[in-house]
């Protein structure tokens, strides 16, 4: 019996991008104010209620209680 190699890691998926039409009727539940769309971090960011909505498998979460404060600098 021959040992085999260990196969690689799977790299994760992608983040899907959010449907540039859905961004410009979403605002911010909140504020009901713009929000801004962070790719890296898969986020809707409203800068006004200071809360990052977060983006799942392509759907944006847009429950505040499901929102990260943002941090000083942020």
């Amino acid at each position: 019996m021959t040992a085999s190699a260990p196969s690689p890691a799977p790299t994760p998926a992608p983040t899907p991008d959010v449907d540039p039409r859905l961004l410009e009727v979403l605002v911010c539940p909140v504020t009901h104010g713009p929000l801004v769309y962070d790719r890296d971090r898969a986020e809707l960011v409203s800068k006004g209620a200071r809360l990052a909505y977060p983006i799942r498998d392509g759907v944006p979460i847009m429950l505040p209680e499901e929102a990260r404060e943002l941090g000083e600098g942020e």
